[in-house]
Order: C-alpha cells, then sequence, then structure tokens
C-alpha cells in the first residue's frame, strides 16, 4: 500500500484554497493509499535556533533531556518524510513567499549527514526521490514572473535534499474576482486529474 504525506500551511485551514486542493487531489487517487496529514498552522514549529542545532551536532547517546526533545522535533519530520511513497504540499502565498510555518518545517528536514552532504563537486541529497505534488495558491498572477518567490525556493530545496520529482500545481489569481478564480480552480483540477495517476505509477 502507497503511502502519502500531506503537508498543509494554509493559515486558513480547511477553508484555504491549498489545503481545498491537496483534499480533492486525494480524492481522485485510487483505493488503497493510506495517509498522514500535517497542519502546520495547528501544529506549528517553533523557529530554528542554535541550541536544537547544538542538538543535532550531539552524538545521540550524549544528549541531555531539552537536546533529545530538540532533536526529535527534526528526526520525526525526516522519519515521515522517509516512509512516504509521495508527498503533497500545499503552498499559499504570503506577502511573495511561503508561510513561516512552511519554512519552519523546511528548516526541520535539513539536516547534513542525513537528508544532504557536501562534496567536492557540490551539495548532494540524501532522501530518496518521490514526487511531490505542490498546490501552490495565489491572489494575484505571479507564476513565471519575478516577483513568484516561491517556486524557486520550493524547487531549490526539495532538490538540496534529494527530491527531484516535483509536480507544480497554480491555483492564481483567486483575489481577481469570481470569473478569474472559477478559471484557476477550473485549470488545477484539471492539472489533478492529469497528475493524480502518477502516484500508482
Amino acid at each position: 500500500m502507497a503511502h502519502v504525506l500531506v503537508i498543509n500551511s494554509s493559515i486558513s485551514g480547511d477553508k484555504g484554497q491549498s489545503t481545498q486542493l491537496s483534499q480533492q487531489f486525494l480524492a481522485s487517487l485510487p483505493a488503497g493509499f493510506s495517509t498522514e496529514t500535517l497542519d502546520l498552522v495547528q501544529d506549528s514549529y517553533p523557529h530554528l535556533t542554535m541550541s536544537e542545532i547544538g542538538a543535532w551536532m550531539t552524538p545521540e547517546s550524549d544528549r541531555n533531556e531539552e537536546q533529545k526533545a530538540l532533536a526529535a522535533l527534526s528526526d520525526s519530520a525526516i522519519a515521515q518524510v522517509q516512509r512516504a511513497d509521495a508527498i503533497v504540499i500545499g503552498v499559499p502565498m504570503y506577502n511573495f513567499g511561503v508561510p513561516s510555518q512552511l519554512k519552519a518545517y523546511f528548516d526541520r528536514l535539513a539536516r547534513a549527514g542525513i537528508t544532504f552532504k557536501y562534496t567536492e563537486t557540490g551539495p548532494v541529497g540524501l532522501l530518496q526521490d518521490k514526487p511531490v505534488f505542490i498546490f501552490a495558491t495565489r491572489g494575484g498572477l505571479y507564476q513565471g514572473t519575478p516577483m513568484d518567490s516561491q517556486t524557486p525556493f520550493v524547487s531549490a530545496f526539495l532538490n538540496f535534499i534529494g527530491l527531484k520529482d516535483l509536480n507544480f500545481i497554480y491555483a492564481e489569481g483567486l483575489n481577481m474576482g469570481p470569473e478569474s478564480a472559477e478559471k484557476a480552480l477550473t485549470a488545477a483540477k484539471a492539472r489533478i486529474a492529469e497528475l493524480a495517476p502518477a502516484v500508482a505509477a
């Protein structure tokens, strides 16, 4: 049975368009999939600190209780990604960037020697590649313009840790009137129908 990790980062919760599109994607998958959902707003990660990085760098056998708790935040997040056969990420645009909750989560996935390593020819991602479906929802139109900071950032980060099979599904112009929103959501749903079979491939 394939396992899908769903990561939602909308501050609107179930009412968020990125969350709703993620749910529509899951509903379009064939039967027989297990899912695990992370709500990064409801169960948010704190900002990264040097104390937490220090816990990562301390051998597991030498960690005190505080360091064990700090390291567990990253260890559990990485283990969830490793267990997944596919990943679904809802990414609304807030002030031209990804939600801060998603950035805090990404900070827990970047672990030298575990999810990436540096070599003489540059960094190498260590996670096993798997399909990642990114639902990028925006109030305006940004795809393909210099104002779309999300796509290059998310792509660069996921590639850095070894995830390269990236599939972006955009829904833009959602705040530009009912007609624009309907057009964007219709296009996103068509893309969902196109991509959903890839999970079972």
